[in-house]
C-alpha cells in the first residue's frame, strides 16, 4: 500500500489564475492563454489527473489549443509534487518524473513547474488552483460533508 499524503493536498482542484514571466522578471504570456481551463485530482492513495487547456472558445486563426494531460502516482513531501506519468497526451511524457515546487497560499494550491527554455528565454510559470470540493469527498468510509 502506498504511503499517505499530506491531506493538504488531496481533492479536486480548479486552475483558476495562471502567469509567466522571463528570467529578467519581464511578463510573459500565461500559459493556457487568458482563460486557463484546468482539472487535477490528487487522491489519498497517491494517484494524480491532471487536464489543462487554454479555455477561449475561439483562438486567433492559426493559433494552436494548448492542451496537456497526463496521470500517474504522485507524492508529495510539503513543498514539492513530484509525479511518475504512466499516461499522458505527449508520449514523450510517459515514464517522467514531472517536479513541482508547490506552496499553498490565500486557500490556494501554487504549482510552479521547472523553468523552460522558448525562443532563446528562460520562462518561469505558476499555476494557482482553487479546491472544488472538500479533501473527503469521494473518500471510501467518509462522509461528505
Amino acid at each position: 500500500m502506498p504511503a499517505p499524503q499530506d491531506p493538504r493536498i488531496i481533492g479536486h482542484w480548479r486552475l483558476v489564475e495562471t502567469r509567466a514571466w522571463d528570467e529578467h522578471g519581464t511578463p510573459q504570456p500565461n500559459p493556457y492563454g487568458p482563460f486557463p481551463l484546468g482539472i487535477v485530482t490528487l487522491t489519498a492513495e497517491g494517484r494524480m489527473l491532471a487536464v489543462l487547456s487554454d479555455g477561449r472558445p475561439d483562438l486567433p486563426p492559426g493559433t494552436p489549443r494548448d492542451y496537456r494531460s497526463y496521470i500517474g502516482a504522485y507524492s508529495f513531501d510539503g513543498t514539492t509534487l513530484h509525479t511518475v506519468v504512466d499516461g499522458a497526451d505527449t508520449p514523450d511524457w510517459l515514464a517522467t518524473d514531472q517536479v513541482r515546487k508547490a506552496r499553498f497560499e490565500a486557500g490556494r494550491l501554487i504549482l510552479r513547474p521547472p523553468p523552460r527554455e522558448i525562443a532563446g528565454r528562460t520562462i518561469h510559470r505558476e499555476l494557482a488552483w482553487q479546491r472544488l470540493v472538500p479533501e473527503t469527498a469521494g473518500t471510501p468510509g467518509k462522509e461528505t460533508p
